[in-house]
């Protein structure tokens, strides 16, 4: 969907959610805190995971709690701004005024971590991260956002004036390219950048931008079957030592996902490749090779 088509959706869907946003808004709100705020240390006690990203979080039955139950360290929520709302939905045809970044995420996150002692996974101190994929135009929706991020501050990471404060919740603003203009003319900021590998090298600093991510596809043809090409697999490591000289993670989108030895052959190569992030639809499966990875 092109930019312009997508603001015409989401105008057309703004006047028609205005009557009944107030009507419907509260209650399903009460209503997913049940299912979010349990299992707090994760299934059965275990630790969290490190580099277990829940891609398209918000589609699972119990958006968040799923994945933090799965203890899972990185979760993912598209964003599409209708009138001063940020909606959750991976298209416009999706959109519920009910489902909101703040009933979703951030308040359900904010219970959780003062629960926690100030930790989303009390007991561990590493940050989760909330990656934040804009939708609809970039400049507009950051400006909204970082409105709405400022009423959570006391959980979030932060930057100021290039230093970084961290917090138990780590947003990170990705999708929309227009975002980046707005972000960078914060001195106070309470969001962080998701770069491109087209980033690297470029004076983009882990400050600003601690995330790079990109299409896996853009970038290696190798999709599971047989051996990794050797070419590939250096060029993977160039894009991992520049990266981590910087200060940056990686993370791949459009991974193989579909359960198989393909798909383990790729995660076996990226976790041993040291890829800070392994992308998923499937909370299981990952959790599952993850746990037997060590």
């Amino acid at each position: 969907m092109t930019p312009r088509s997508r603001r015409a959706v989401v105008t057309t869907l703004g006047a028609a959610f205005a009557g009944v946003v107030t009507a419907t808004a509260a209650a399903p709100a009460r209503a997913q805190s049940a299912t979010t705020d349990r299992h707090p240390d994760g299934r059965h006690g275990r630790p969290p995971l490190r580099g277990a990203h829940a891609h398209n979080d918000y589609e699972h039955r119990h958006p968040l709690a799923d994945a933090l139950a799965h203890g899972f360290d990185s979760v993912e929520a598209d964003i599409w701004l209708v009138g001063h709302r940020l909606l959750v939905a991976h298209d416009a045809s999706g959109l519920d005024p009910r489902r909101t970044l703040e009933s979703l995420y951030l308040e359900p996150l904010l219970r959780r971590v003062r629960a926690g002692h100030g930790r989303v996974y009390p007991g561990y101190d590493a940050p989760l991260q909330l990656l934040i994929d804009i939708k609809t135009p970039g400049a507009a929706t950051y400006r909204e956002l970082s409105r709405h991020l400022e009423r959570y501050r006391p959980m979030l990471s932060h930057c100021v004036d290039g230093r970084v404060y961290r917090g138990a919740v780590t947003a990170v603003v990705s999708g929309d390219r227009g975002a980046r203009a707005p972000m960078e003319r914060e001195r106070v900021r309470r969001a962080f950048y998701d770069g491109r590998l087209g980033d690297l090298g470029h004076g983009l600093p882990a400050s600003f931008a601690p995330l790079v991510s990109d299409d896996w596809n853009q970038h290696f043809t190798w999709q599971g079957v047989g051996p990794m090409p050797a070419r590939e697999r250096a060029a993977l490591a160039r894009i991992l030592s520049t990266a981590h000289a910087a200060g940056q993670r990686v993370r791949f989108w459009a991974t193989p996902d579909r359960p198989g030895p393909a798909r383990e052959a790729v995660w076996r190569e990226l976790h041993a490749a040291g890829v800070d992030f392994l992308n998923t639809d499937d909370l299981d499966g990952l959790e599952a090779f993850l746990r037997a990875a060590g």
